[in-house]
């Protein structure tokens, strides 16, 4: 008994053990500093940071990677949420040459409005990649670059290609808006303490000028396209479901085309396309799925006004999508069948 509790409060102990000027890290905030110094200067020279530039670090720590991009930018600006760590980046460059080129905002990323920024450098809690990414991507001015750590899955879904197992609805949106590179794989053992996967750092360049697109449509376009990835576009597109929700929204936007306001009143013209797929980053889709899987019957889709129908699934035979699959399309071709639907005043918001 005596030997067990002297092990678990050792272990206890290891779980607060101080890594680096006296202040242990949390894996549960997502707390994992890099430890390599070699490879904290790969990803600054990845970075391509130009004497000129100010750079945004997202999530600095304690500084092993500030110092270091302090070293060639102009200024870094580091926004951190740790109020320790705040302290820890104060007391380190606190009377050095780069002081005066420092700036430390204490706050959550995601609720703070960023300065101008020329580079986004970020080693970033792995639980808020997506809507950081996608905040990144909105804002403006547009920034040249950002080299952020992502969890190797992670990373690996936004530089997917289509046909990869990969490749899926948060692919497609975050190429929208930019192109992904993938720079170099990162093993867990660079980390204090090590996280319990591999990272990869990824090379995010929005793109200019932007194309063009409702975000809304084309949200609720994917979220269709991607309820079941594998399967034709035909099938997708012949289920009920599907019919009575676009066929819904038709009618929607022809009485405000027609000003029929009051009609409007009495109908939900709030579609919730959630049903057609998680929200979230780290989505599945339907990878490896039976393509016959979840078919809609003939006689289920007869209740659904088969004009209507016909409407949809000849927008596909005019464009040869009927027999494609999403996990097969690339960007350009999803463009253009969004495209091919609205041209026949059939939309997704």
């Amino acid at each position: 008994m005596a030997g067990g509790k002297a092990r678990k409060e050792k272990a206890k102990a290891q779980q607060h053990m101080p890594y680096q000027g006296g202040i242990s890290f949390h894996k549960s905030k997502g707390q994992h500093i890099l430890k390599n110094p070699l490879l904290v200067d790969s990803i600054v020279q990845k970075s391509g940071v130009k004497p000129t530039d100010v750079v945004l670090e997202i999530g600095p720590g304690t500084g092993n990677l500030t110092k270091k991009l302090l070293e060639v930018a102009k200024k870094v600006v580091a926004v951190e949420i740790d109020p320790r760590m705040v302290l820890e980046l104060q007391r380190r460059f606190q009377g050095t040459p780069h002081s005066n080129r420092l700036t430390v905002i204490q706050g959550d990323v995601l609720k703070t409005d960023l300065p101008y920024f020329d580079i986004c450098v970020a080693n970033i809690p792995y639980q808020i990649s997506s809507p950081l990414t996608f905040k990144l991507l909105n804002h403006q001015p547009v920034f040249r670059a950002a080299i952020i750590m992502f969890q190797r899955e992670f990373a690996m879904r936004l530089v997917a290609q289509p046909s990869d197992k990969l490749y899926c609805r948060l692919t497609v949106n975050t190429q929208l808006h930019a192109r992904v590179f993938h720079l170099l794989k990162v093993g867990r053992n660079n980390f204090r303490p090590p996280p319990k996967v591999d990272s990869s750092v990824v090379r995010i360049e929005p793109r200019k000028p932007r194309i063009e697109v409702n975000q809304k449509e084309w949200e609720g376009f994917l979220r269709i396209c991607f309820n079941r990835k594998n399967k034709t576009l035909g099938s997708i597109f012949r289920q009920k479901s599907v019919i009575s929700l676009l066929e819904k929204n038709y009618r929607t936007v022809r009485a405000l085309q027609l000003g029929q306001v009051d009609s409007l009143k009495e109908a939900d013209n709030k579609i919730d396309f959630a049903s057609f797929g998680d929200d979230q980053g780290m989505e599945m889709d339907d990878d490896g799925a039976d393509d016959d899987e979840m078919e809609v019957e003939d006689g289920e889709a007869d209740e659904v006004q088969s004009e209507f129908k016909d409407k949809v699934l000849g927008v596909l035979k005019e464009g040869d999508f009927e027999e494609k699959r999403s996990s097969k399309l690339t960007l350009q071709e999803f463009l253009y069948l969004l495209s091919l639907f609205n041209k026949a005043g059939i939309h997704f918001s």
